[in-house]
């Protein structure tokens, strides 16, 4: 069965009574080399697990088969359970667990499932859910990489870079974890139903250290939210307002010691800045905040 092909996938949903759900963010591939390529670009190999996400009908994951030890795929949507049991018959290192993956503890999921694999995750992601599925993943601390397909608008957020309209608090957090590169684009023509945007693959690489030493990293983090939850105003002032016990001039003193204009806005700041600020709030005033 060709898991591409518009009228195969056709006669396949209707079958199993299979109704697409908006809700879930459901849009299958059409063009078959884009499972192909995503699964080449995951650099896969016979020591690999794959933690996949959404699966689907199961394009994707029959290519991550091919390449991989195992591939562990996680479904939301029970009305595909007969639909992959077709599509997958026969694949003998695919596993799918139908359930919530935001609702799994990941760590343990990979050391139960995927066994002295080298752990990753591909995916072609639900685009609703697709910041707090990397955030889990990145969280996680137990992937090797992270090869996913997500809309454009947020594969060039991820990848964005300081005192540009795209970079923000996602930024950091993802490049603080990974080092982030986008592969290539992918059409609304490639999916049934069509999406409205455009798509991006994009991989993320675990660094093997922090990016920058920090005193306290949920402290860094507060500092980064507070910073882009009023991107407008100048960092003093975004940060006296989303930091409970921090007065502005205690924020500006803190910047112009770590050798920034107490004028600046967060959104030049790179992960060194916003450590090197983060550092001297905290320090200065450790009871406080």
């Amino acid at each position: 069965m060709n898991l591409t092909d518009y009228n195969e996938i056709r006669a396949l949903l209707a079958r199993h009574g299979f109704r697409f759900s908006r809700s879930m963010g459901q849009n299958f591939l059409t063009a078959a080399w884009v499972p192909e390529r995503i699964a080449e670009e995951a650099g896969l190999d016979a020591q690999t697990g794959v933690l996949e996400v959404g699966p689907g009908i199961g394009c994707l994951t029959e290519q991550l088969s091919r390449r991989a030890a195992k591939v562990l795929s996680v479904e939301l949507d029970e009305s595909l359970r007969p639909v992959l049991a077709e599509t997958l018959a026969g694949r003998e290192n695919v596993e799918i667990l139908f359930g919530d993956v935001l609702k799994q503890d990941l760590p343990a999921l990979v050391g139960e499932r995927l066994t002295g694999l080298r752990p990753v995750v591909c995916a072609n992601l639900p685009y609703n859910v697709t910041s707090p599925l990397l955030t889990a993943f990145l969280e996680a601390d137990c992937f090797e990489e992270i090869t996913v397909m997500v809309q454009r608008e947020v594969a060039q957020r991820i990848c964005a870079g300081p005192g540009t309209a795209q970079y923000g608090a996602f930024s950091i957090l993802c490049q603080w974890y990974s080092e982030t590169e986008l592969l290539f684009d992918v059409p609304p023509s490639c999916f049934v139903p069509r999406p409205k945007v455009t798509s991006s693959v994009i991989r993320l690489r675990r660094r093997s250290d922090v990016p920058a030493a920090v005193e306290d990293r949920d402290f860094f983090f507060r500092v980064v939210r507070a910073a882009f939850n009023q991107r407008r105003k100048t960092l003093p002032n975004a940060l006296s307002a989303g930091i409970a016990g921090l007065t502005r001039d205690a924020a500006a003193a803190a910047i112009a010691e770590c050798g920034f204009d107490p004028q600046i806005r967060g959104e030049v700041l790179g992960i060194d800045g916003f450590a090197a600020i983060s550092n001297k709030l905290f320090k200065n005033n450790p009871s406080n905040l």
